[in-house]
């Protein structure tokens, strides 16, 4: 897999509905050339993707990390260190694979079920912020964006797709065990938690935000009880969001659905492992090792496509 080294694919009728009405080229106006269906959305979307899958779930990452360790060590001056609008894009950009991937699957179900849990989202963190439930005391350190009530307005950005990965993930790795409710959930939510444990770590030691001190790498375990909480939360949710089956079609056709995990490995793991943080970059080795299981990441990811091949 790399920017232009996934497998051709069959014309798709919705690609050639969202067409309906093009121009030729260089005629008509850049409105007239955007796609004028939900099919030829998704297939555009699908498209940009797969074309820069090396750009999206390698680079963007690579870069993240280099400039916010950068930011950390006082390497990139003011006012970009840090800068939060500089850190939405770069997230923005490599959740656009998951995004691109689920959107398909997207009815009013899921729509409803998703407010839900963006709900949920702002709620938990507002409750932990003031009074340090269910995850433990902590503080933002550095400015992530425009705020809600104390809390990031963009953190469903940063906290849904964590879950819906894990949760794409998990289906992959456990084939026909996946059908499974109970066994569905236990997975998930152990697999959350565990990125967590990659996550966290690293945001701390970033300056993110701060716990004020814990038992694991500054992180109390309370933490962890936490996201036990809210991930079974999330799961149950999505659960109830899309067809369980349905995702596995979608999954089963589309290559590039888990490159957001990817871009998490490489950044989250280079972070961890500058910082000297051992079991957090050990976990991320694994999801890196899980990711490589699922036969989604042939040698092409590693490199960019050229104009040769």
């Amino acid at each position: 897999m790399s920017d232009d080294g996934s497998s051709t694919t069959a014309t798709n009728p919705e690609a050639d509905a969202g067409s309906e009405g093009a121009t030729t080229p260089g005629t008509g106006t850049a409105r007239d050339r955007l796609p004028s269906t939900r099919g030829g959305v998704e297939a555009s979307l699908d498209r940009i993707v797969r074309e820069n899958r090396f750009t999206i779930a390698v680079l963007f990452p690579a870069v993240g990390a280099v400039t916010l360790v950068g930011s950390a060590e006082g390497w990139v001056p003011e006012p970009f260190a840090f800068h939060p609008w500089f850190v939405l894009f770069g997230v923005v950009v490599m959740r656009s694979p998951l995004v691109a991937g689920i959107l398909p699957l997207f009815d009013r179900r899921a729509v409803g079920w998703l407010a839900v849990l963006v709900s949920y989202t702002y709620l938990i963190e507002s409750v932990g912020v003031r009074t340090g439930w269910p995850y433990g005391g902590f503080e933002y350190a550095i400015d992530l964006g425009p705020m809600l009530g104390g809390v990031p307005l963009a953190l469903p950005v940063f906290f849904i797709p964590l879950v819906v990965n894990a949760y794409l993930l998990c289906l992959l790795l456990l084939g026909s065990r996946a059908s499974n409710g109970p066994v569905r959930l236990v997975a998930v939510s152990a697999t959350v938690v565990a990125m967590d444990v990659v996550l966290d770590p690293g945001a701390v030691a970033l300056g993110f935000w701060t716990f004020g001190g814990g038992a694991f790498y500054d992180v109390p375990l309370s933490n962890y009880a936490g996201w036990v909480l809210s991930a079974v939360v999330a799961v149950v949710t999505l659960d109830r969001a899309f067809d369980t089956d349905a995702v596995r079609e979608r999954l089963a056709s589309c290559e590039f659905m888990l490159d957001d995990m990817v871009s998490f490995v490489i950044l989250w793991g280079g972070i961890n492992v500058w910082f000297g943080n051992a079991i957090p970059a050990l976990v991320a080795l694994a999801f890196g090792v899980g990711l490589l299981r699922t036969d989604r990441f042939d040698a092409g990811l590693l490199r960019p496509s050229s104009a040769s091949e």
